[in-house]
């Protein structure tokens, strides 16, 4: 069977990112239907400082979200997180932080092959291990992980050379609307937004199948 294509836009610190993907790779799995992801890049805070900010204080300002707001949004995720055996390893000291460094060795990654493996190592790498994601020492171990160059990675990430590239595919996906992560393009043309569950994305690949023998 061929796969169905899934346009992926998304951050590597967006929480309902990882859990739908995850939910969309059970379902692939449980349903027998494959899937061919390509991953787009979506910054949730693009002016964010260098230094990032302490999580609950940055939902505070973005979001006016309480103490008690965010521990009761940290056990939902985590609950979610644990039936799809995922982590959400939240702190008092958990940080958010600029994308955009991730978002460029990705974009580099993608040439040899390893985007997808690289935004799952980063994802893991931000909520499970609690890492710094804009540090280029964290970049470089993870680009390692999954099998790419190191001293190449860190000399993409110290140049730049990825950023007009980066910024040019984030301004095809927010000119055709997509303001807010995950947006899933099923096959280019069904656009589904947010985390839907899996018997939800079942359905859909059901109902894509569906479409092609009709």
């Amino acid at each position: 069977m061929t796969p169905i294509s899934v346009d992926i836009v998304s951050d590597v610190v967006c929480p309902w990112c990882a859990i739908g993907y995850l939910q969309l790779e059970k379902a692939s799995k449980a349903s027998g239907i494959p899937i061919e992801v390509h991953w787009h890049p979506f910054e949730l805070n693009p002016d964010m400082a260098p230094e990032g900010e302490n999580l609950g204080e940055h939902l505070a300002r973005k979001y006016g979200s309480s103490a008690a707001d965010s521990v009761q949004t940290r056990e939902r995720l985590a609950g979610f997180g644990a039936g799809l055996g995922f982590a959400f390893n939240y702190s008092d000291q958990s940080r958010m932080v600029n994308t955009f460094k991730a978002h460029q060795l990705m974009d580099w990654a993608a040439a040899q092959g390893k985007k997808h493996e690289l935004k799952l190592a980063l994802l893991s790498a931000y909520f499970e291990q609690q890492l710094d994601v804009s540090d280029i020492e964290v970049l470089e171990e993870k680009a390692g992980e999954v099998g790419l160059e190191n001293a190449a990675a860190r000399a993409v990430l110290e140049s730049g050379e990825r950023a007009e590239s980066v910024r040019e595919n984030q301004q095809f996906w927010t000119s055709r609307g997509i303001q807010g992560v995950p947006a899933m393009v099923f096959e280019r043309q069904h656009l589904v937004t947010g985390a839907q569950g899996e018997e939800n994305y079942a359905n859909i690949l059901q109902q894509l199948v569906d479409m092609r023998a009709a």
